[in-house]
């Protein structure tokens, strides 16, 4: 059986490669363990949050599915770091659990050119240092131009609770043994890496009269930048504390924590720590915040969010019982970690494909990073590079300025990662131009031209583009006359008043006025709905900031434009100190623009490659 792209798992990352290489003309199949894990979550039911929110949305405006899926079935929807300045507001939604999977599965079963197969991939075969396709569980060969690896948690994988540990993935799921031995035959090198998830508790068991309740947004903005639709929040999230006996009780076990005891050799990750792992680097804090959310309509469960732990049974049921509102905690699932097998994101190219294997990508935490968003927007690229090396057509690079998914990229194949990688906003130098309500205006036409946005879906965002450029254009050349009304609202605000007309623009860039404010004194006649609304609002007060990065932008772009010829031995080069051709022989960099972001090489190093690029 022969086809142009085959996917391997059927995660966030494997959803999204396969419906991005499909929706580019290939014959498409992907191949997971079960149907009934399609963009299955097994650690939380949430989708979004900070930065993650950016890159979600950021995938919609691509043409991806995660935003629209996630809009679908909320639950619950809250916009963090209100507080903060718009580069910080992000999205975060809590997502009925199985009405994610399912409406998942069903853009999967639906999609033309696209097929499903459960059945276990043993084998990627390569020849020639070119991929030729996969064998299975079940001993059969499928032919494929381009196979995507996006197995998420499950190569090789084992749980770990307490004492006990056992070969198993994610929620009880059979692990994917073989494929990793299939890859280190084939030059690929793998690490170990891990993860966990905290227990599950019956919502009856719960006393939620002793926890704070918390509301989501009173208007809710979508994911997806073309939803029409009314949404809810259906049912509010609640908080509650650890406290110092459910540490000591933590600490007095903490020798049988598999992460402690020595059972568990994989790197964690750093920014999601179980709570014994709170407990040893955060000794001076005497509590530690525990997000208490549902799983979804049709069920009972309830999520822990912040009491992720190995802990054994009986230690998990302790100090659970200690914490206000759950002493008569219930536990349906128990808490685990799980390790698992990934590649070295630095034999990557930008394009996620493999340096030494051609035709071969990989997408999502088998990249070494954490997160159901991070794998959704890899997976995007995977499957849209997978189609065009199927085309012969050149391969597509996401530039670090465009996005959150390119930083992410970049990040991963020049720096690497020791540990699973998680997406933050203090990892982009131009967070205030990523920013979540500007997606589709940073990518949509990219979306559009790689053929993954309809003309229907990028007309609608170009009408609402329109609206928007125009309303702020009537801001600028408008003048506000001083009135009574007028300067009244901005003494109430803090603000002083004004004494001779003033541009309408020059009032919103106030830190104290919102677009609102001048909507009550009648300075605002444009019926604009809510979110065109707050985008108008963030570009007037933004505009000067964002000048300042988009030039850093362009400069930036100056010298990714400037490409590296492959395979050149940068030992040749005078000039460059040792370390430096060392590291540019390994990274194999694309341009001057990822050179000077490989640890090792400096400023001194970049002058001479300039100078002998310009020599060439």
């Amino acid at each position: 059986m022969n086809y142009d792209v085959i996917v391997i798992g059927a995660g966030h990352a494997g959803c999204e490669a396969a419906l991005a290489a499909a929706r580019l003309g290939m014959r498409t199949a992907v191949f997971c363990l079960s149907l009934d894990t399609i963009a299955n979550r097994p650690c939380n039911p949430s989708i979004g949050g900070s930065s993650k929110g950016q890159i979600v949305s950021e995938i919609d405006a691509l043409g991806g599915e995660m935003g629209r899926a996630a809009d679908s079935c909320i639950i619950q929807s809250r916009t963090l770091n209100k507080g903060k300045g718009a580069a910080v507001h992000a999205l975060r939604v809590q997502c009925d659990r199985t009405a994610y999977h399912l409406y998942m599965k069903n853009a999967l079963e639906t999609q033309p050119g696209l097929e499903i197969k459960q059945d276990e991939v043993k084998e990627v075969v390569v020849e020639n240092n070119a991929v030729r396709g996969i064998i299975t569980r079940l001993g059969l060969f499928y032919a494929a131009k381009a196979v995507i690896i996006a197995s998420g948690t499950y190569l090789d994988a084992k749980i770990h609770i307490g004492e006990n540990s056992f070969s198993s993935g994610a929620d009880g799921i059979l692990p994917a043994i073989g494929l990793g031995a299939s890859l280190e035959a084939a030059g690929i090198r793998l690490r170990r890496f891990k993860t966990g998830t905290p227990a599950r508790v019956h919502r009856r068991s719960i006393d939620f009269t002793k926890l704070q309740i918390q509301g989501g947004d009173e208007i809710i903005t979508p994911f997806s930048f073309d939803y029409d639709g009314v949404l809810e929040n259906l049912v509010p999230c609640h908080i509650t504390y650890t406290n110092e006996k459910t540490h000591a009780i933590i600490r007095e076990n903490i020798h049988r924590s598999p992460m402690y005891s020595g059972r568990i050799n994989a790197t964690g990750a750093r920014y999601c720590p179980s709570i014994e792992d709170k407990l040893v680097r955060f000794a001076d804090k005497g509590r530690h915040q525990i997000f208490i959310e549902p799983m979804g309509f049709d069920t009972n469960e309830m999520y822990l969010q912040g009491v992720s732990t190995s802990l054994p049974v009986d230690v998990q049921e302790a100090f659970l019982r200690t914490i206000e509102g759950l002493e008569n905690a219930e536990i349906m699932r128990h808490a685990y970690a799980i390790e698992y097998d990934c590649c070295d994101p630095l034999d990557l190219y930008a394009t996620l494909e493999f340096k030494n294997i051609s035709g071969l990508f990989s997408a999502g935490q088998f990249n070494s990073t954490s997160g159901y968003e991070e794998a959704a927007g890899q997976g995007l690229i995977a499957g849209v590079n997978a189609a065009r090396k199927c085309e012969g057509q050149e391969l597509y690079v996401l530039p670090r300025s465009s996005s959150y998914i390119g930083t992410l990229i970049d990040d991963l194949v020049t720096k690497g990662c020791d540990e699973p990688y998680r997406m933050m906003t203090s990892r982009s130098e131009y967070r205030l131009f990523l920013r979540q309500d500007n997606a589709p205006e940073r990518l949509s036409e990219i979306g559009f031209k790689l053929g993954l946005l309809s003309t229907e879906r990028v007309n609608s965002f170009r009408e609402s583009s329109t609206k928007i450029q125009n309303e702020i254009k009537r801001l600028k050349k408008t003048t506000a006359k001083p009135t009574a009304r007028l300067n009244k609202m901005l003494e109430e605000r803090g603000t002083t008043s004004i004494t001779s007309g003033v541009k309408i623009a020059e009032l919103l860039r106030r830190p104290q006025i919102c677009y609102e404010d001048l909507k009550e004194v009648g300075l605002i006649e444009a019926e604009l709905p809510p979110r065109l609304r707050g985008k108008v609002q963030i570009e007037v007060k933004y505009e000067g900031y964002v000048k300042i990065q988009l030039e850093q932008i362009r400069k930036m772009r100056g010298l990714e434009e400037k490409l590296l010829p492959p395979g050149q031995d940068y030992r040749e080069i005078k000039g460059l100190s040792i370390e430096a051709a060392e590291k540019l022989n390994l990274h194999k960099p694309l341009n001057i623009g990822q050179a000077s972001r490989i640890s090792g090489v400096n400023p001194a190093d970049i002058s001479v490659l300039l100078i002998w690029l310009a020599s060439k």
